[in-house]
């Protein structure tokens, strides 16, 4: 490719710069030109590798270029340009979080537990409250919040082990599934909730309960519905109601986005309800769902090639476990965790080429799927990398 200049070029298409070997062929192109296209300039020779600096510092200088034009838009940044950005909108980006639950901490009447411990029954330890009294009921429930950042599982009743003996302090029990915590907000994940985040001022009201619900802090994962039919349809979605699946978030918060973004008199559907008073006083019941956890394991049998190491295989658990805790909640667009999406995870880690997949399996509460794993509408599948097992012969 033939170049007039080595600088970036801006134009109704955006911006490019020339590639190092064009910017390379350009100065050896005036080099000869003012010293004899006789002149030797090849890579051993101390003018072409004089050259060579030369190009290496202005390709690198368009490199910078090219990163700070595409730094404007949310589209293309990146990093702390992205977080930057998005706050024209309103938002942040979601910082790790813990995993919290629920548990019924039981004893002697008036007993004090002072920064008590909890473990479940994977080892992982759970802090309650700085200080917790157990009234005269013998039971008192409180949340405990994983000491481990992201997200760390416990079905209801596998917290149930003390780490902290106290006198008085007998049992401890999380009455529900934990909430699991989230890792930092990729990139990724920050771009699409921008572009949802877009939808609060649409003319559509379902786009602006869902533009309004994804901005809520602590929110992972969301999945509307709208019956407008004058029968219940397939989901159990009564005639003319809206509901919204979401996974985290509060409650409140929930219900107030719904409330707000809704037309006056909307009927909603779902297990969690809220009551909401308007600037008027007038108080509304906002009925939406929380998704339930669904657990998902994942068998593979690989073929080891030339190469494979164990870290190729934790890059595989951890891949296949991201591709399940980011697949759309149950219902909507992706009723199932699909078999050929985690296939796909699995060999886009690196060094693919070190293995061969023989077979892999997903199962949930149903068993083993076929090949895929269908999950309700209101469910949310979950995957830690450890409930992926690898067999490798």
């Amino acid at each position: 490719m033939t170049i007039t200049t080595v600088a970036p070029t801006i134009d109704a298409n955006g911006i490019t710069a020339p590639a190092y070997s064009d910017i390379l062929e350009y100065l050896q192109s005036i080099y000869q030109g003012i010293y004899g296209s006789d002149v030797y300039l090849g890579p051993d020779s101390q003018d072409g590798q004089f050259l060579g600096a030369l190009a290496q510092a202005f390709s690198d200088v368009n490199a910078i270029a090219l990163s700070i034009y595409t730094s404007f838009s949310p589209n293309t940044a990146a990093g702390a340009a992205l977080s930057s950005n998005v706050k024209i909108n309103g938002l942040q980006r979601e910082s790790a979080t813990y995993s919290t639950a629920p548990v019924a901490c039981v004893g002697v009447a008036n007993t004090v537990i002072t920064n008590g411990v909890a473990t479940d029954v994977n080892g992982n330890r759970w802090d309650l409250p700085a200080s917790v009294t157990i009234p005269s009921a013998g039971t008192v429930t409180v949340t405990a919040t994983c000491e481990v950042l992201g997200a760390i599982l416990a079905p209801a009743g596998t917290i149930n082990g003390i780490a902290t003996p106290t006198l008085g302090w007998q049992t401890v029990s999380n009455t529900s599934d934990a909430t699991p915590g989230t890792p930092v907000e990729d990139d990724a994940e920050l771009r699409y909730r921008q572009s949802i985040s877009t939808s609060n001022p649409s003319l559509s009201v379902l786009d602006g309960i869902v533009g309004a619900v994804a901005a809520i802090d602590g929110v992972i994962r969301y999945q509307p519905y709208e019956n407008d039919t004058g029968s219940t349809n397939s989901y159990g979605i009564p005639a003319y109601n809206t509901s919204i699946v979401v996974q985290g978030g509060d409650p409140v918060a929930i219900a107030t986005a719904i409330a707000a973004k809704g037309y006056p008199g909307m009927p909603t559907y779902g297990t969690t309800s809220e009551t909401i008073t308007d600037v008027y006083g007038n108080q509304k019941t906002i009925n939406f769902f929380f998704a339930t956890d669904v657990a998902i394991t994942c068998a593979i049998s690989l073929k080891a090639l030339t190469g494979y190491s164990s870290t190729v295989g934790q890059n595989i658990q951890n891949a296949v476990s991201a591709y399940v805790n980011q697949t759309a909640l149950g219902g909507g667009e992706s009723a199932s965790v699909e078999w050929d999406g985690a296939v796909a995870a699995a060999k886009s880690v690196a060094n693919a080429n070190t293995f061969r997949i023989i077979s892999l399996t997903l199962s949930g509460p149903s068993g083993a799927g076929a090949p895929d794993v269908p999950i309700a509408f209101n469910d949310a599948a979950t995957c830690t990398p450890s409930a992926v097992t690898l067999t490798v012969s």
